[in-house]
C-alpha cells in the first residue's frame, strides 16, 4: 500500500480538489448556466477524480487503488474532453481554457506516475 496517511495527503488528489471549485466556479458564470446538462457533466466528472482517488485509497489494497486511479485518470480525460467543447462553444476564454488545460493534464500525469508506482513490478 501507498505511504500516505490519508488521501488527503496525495498531490494529484490536492490538485483535483483545487481543479473541482474552478470547475464550480466557471461553470457558474452565464454562457455555462444556460447549459444545465453540459455543466452538471463536466461537475461531475471533475468531481468523480477526487472521489476515485480517495474511494481507491480507502480501499487498503494497491489492486483496488490502481483500479480506482485508472478511473480516476479516465474521469480526468473526460474533463479535458469537455474543456475543449466549453471553449469551442465560447463558455469559456483562451486563457481560461489553457489553465484548465494544464491543470487537468497535470492531474492526469501525476495519476499515471502514481499507477506506475503502486503497480506490481514484472
Amino acid at each position: 500500500m501507498s505511504k500516505f496517511n490519508s488521501f488527503e495527503e496525495i498531490n494529484s488528489w490536492q490538485k483535483a480538489r483545487v481543479l473541482n471549485k474552478r470547475i464550480y466556479i466557471i461553470t457558474e458564470n452565464s454562457n455555462f448556466k444556460k447549459d444545465f446538462d453540459f455543466t452538471r457533466q463536466i461537475r461531475r466528472a471533475s468531481i468523480s477524480i477526487t472521489s476515485n482517488i480517495a474511494e481507491g485509497f480507502e480501499r487498503n489494497t494497491d489492486k483496488e487503488f490502481i483500479y480506482f486511479l485508472y478511473v480516476a485518470k479516465a474521469s480526468a480525460g473526460e474533463v479535458r474532453s469537455q474543456l475543449y467543447l466549453a471553449f469551442d462553444l465560447n463558455y469559456i476564454t483562451k486563457e481560461e481554457f489553457e489553465k484548465l488545460l494544464e491543470s487537468i493534464t497535470e492531474i492526469s500525469k501525476l495519476l499515471s506516475g502514481f499507477i506506475k508506482y503502486l503497480s506490481p513490478k514484472s
